[in-house]
């Protein structure tokens, strides 16, 4: 059974706070690992409002995304029309209808997925050989957890009385074996927000083999 969040609403279609410490790495990854951007086809897995694609459209990257908000996808068309954001679900067969990218990026969305194997095995379809995704999520190691709990704010942070909130938490180590399990490799990480020990998110970056 797969479970959709079709019915989540966004108030604009700016980018995210959690965007003001993700795009920039996101960004630096994109640029260390391909030569020219107007040469880069990236897809956006769970695009939101548009506000991730529209940066990178802007630095000339070719951007296509899906989210399966209806009401994302709107904003995402009011705010961004040429860019081509489309409904769309990370367990839908995406590569038989979009093709195969140099990189897949997907920031802040796998912490809300409930079959988090069928996401990834998404990823990996619409990733070319030898290209790359980009996956970002709240970072969870034992040093953050720990702090977490001694302030107080652990029922803050994972917000189970939010709707549609988080109903996964990641460590490295999780994340890393899930790619690594889909056929990914090499995977990397940088954090992000804050010092490393009790960074905000994390961003693993994985290598689809030639």
């Amino acid at each position: 059974m797969s479970i959709e969040l079709d019915a989540t609403t966004y108030v604009h279609a700016k980018p995210t706070t959690a965007h003001s410490y993700i795009l920039p790495a996101v960004v630096d990854v994109l640029e260390n690992s391909f030569q020219a951007a107007n040469e880069t086809a990236v897809f956006d897995l769970g695009c939101g409002t548009g506000g991730a694609a529209a940066v990178l459209a802007e630095k000339g990257y070719d951007v296509v995304g899906v989210d399966p908000s209806a009401d994302g996808i709107a904003k995402a068309r009011t705010a961004h029309p040429d860019l081509p954001l489309e409904i769309g679900s990370g367990y839908e067969d995406l590569s038989s209808r979009y093709g195969t990218f140099d990189a897949v990026i997907s920031l802040e969305v796998v912490e809300h997925v409930y079959d988090p194997k069928a996401f990834s095995a998404t990823m990996y379809d619409l990733v070319k050989p030898g290209g790359i995704a980009v996956m970002s999520t709240p970072f969870h190691g034992y040093w953050k957890n720990l702090a977490l709990a001694v302030s107080g704010k652990m029922d803050d942070h994972f917000m189970p009385l939010k709707d549609h909130g988080h109903i996964k938490f990641w460590s490295p180590g999780t994340l890393s074996t899930l790619l690594l399990e889909t056929g990914f490799e090499d995977v990397d990480f940088e954090y992000v927000g804050r010092i490393p020990l009790l960074a905000k998110s994390m961003i693993a970056i994985a290598q689809k083999p030639h």
